[in-house]
């Protein structure tokens, strides 16, 4: 079987990694991305040539282009759980397997939201941010966690196990899912001193924490931003931060490309800003990058991996999986 890996030298490193490249070596002939980015549309299905299956970083979407010059690819793996840049209509048109990975990055990003949190309520970047300019920060008590109240919109695997580890700090939690959940979603907005978004982002979510979502929070409050920046209504996040009525925010994601925060947003004094690393570790990367090598070991062997997507349209695998 021969593999082509997206990655390009500069994404290897920190989301693939020579233990896993290594263990793919040991099912595939692997055509490594040598250049410092990543393929896409119809140069991925040109560097791919000749490959049964892709293994794609996000830098090399799914798209109807690489899949309609592609004629003897089988499969489209991605490198992650978020197919959302992966047209699996397109690929099902051409018979090619999609699949995604697991989730390893569950303790990488509550971690990250702890952080954020400790931060937003003691001023730690306040403080250094005063510090690095030469000036004495102003001394203001801080908001301690034990005994807040933590509102999470979204309650999947990351939003319950932040919720463990928050109620284990001595935090009441209420949880709101669009899809059902505990508390309704105006129970999540209106108590908590802390709001984080980490609903699944879909068609209908676009935007759901929007202007009337921040004026629904309690003066004084913080929102913290740990899903997808298409969630959050930004215009409306900087003018709740303008006005006083949030008392800052914290965002690993943004409207801005490949999910960064919007740079002119994490400039802001009352904002803190992580480029869209909750999930980078190398224990969470080496995760997800395992999944795709046990998937090529799977479809090496004749058999259909765990996190196929459209497995009744892989038409071009069935003859090898009877």
């Amino acid at each position: 079987m021969k593999v082509y890996l997206s990655h390009g030298t500069l994404s290897f490193p920190g989301y693939f990694g020579e233990r896993a490249l290594a263990a793919l070596q040991a099912h595939a002939q692997v055509v490594r991305n040598l250049t410092e980015t990543e393929p896409r549309d119809e140069a991925l299905a040109e560097a791919a040539t000749g490959c049964d299956a892709i293994i794609a970083y996000r830098g090399s979407p799914g798209t109807a282009a690489t899949f309609d010059n592609a004629p003897h690819l089988k499969a489209f793996l991605r490198c992650a759980v978020d197919i959302s840049t992966v047209d699996v209509a397109a690929a099902s048109r051409q018979g090619i397997l999609v699949t995604r990975a697991t989730p390893g990055f569950v303790d990488a990003v509550v971690e990250l939201g702890i952080g954020f949190m400790v931060d937003l309520a003691r001023g730690v970047s306040r403080s250094v941010q005063d510090y690095r300019a030469g000036r004495i920060p102003e001394v203001r008590p801080g908001l301690q966690l034990s005994g807040a109240t933590l509102g999470l919109v979204g309650h999947g695997r990351i939003a319950r196990r932040l919720a463990e580890v928050a109620r284990a700090m001595g935090m009441r939690v209420l949880a709101h899912d669009p899809d059902g959940g505990t508390h309704t979603l105006a129970e999540v907005l209106s108590g908590p001193d802390f709001v984080i978004c980490l609903a699944l982002s879909t068609p209908e979510t676009r935007h759901m924490v929007n202007a009337a979502a921040f004026a629904a929070m309690r003066r004084g409050a913080f929102f913290i931003n740990l899903s997808r920046g298409e969630l959050v209504d930004e215009a409306a996040l900087e003018a709740a931060l303008d006005s006083g009525h949030l008392a800052g925010a914290a965002m690993d994601v943004g409207a801005f490309p490949d999910q960064m925060p919007n740079p002119r947003l994490a400039a802001r004094p009352d904002v803190i800003a992580t480029p869209h690393i909750g999930g980078l570790t190398p224990a969470a990367a080496e995760h997800q990058a395992m999944d795709t090598v046990r998937q090529v070991a799977a479809l090496a062997a004749g058999r259909l991996p765990e996190g196929a997507v459209n497995a009744a349209q892989a038409t071009r695998f069935k003859p090898r999986l009877a």
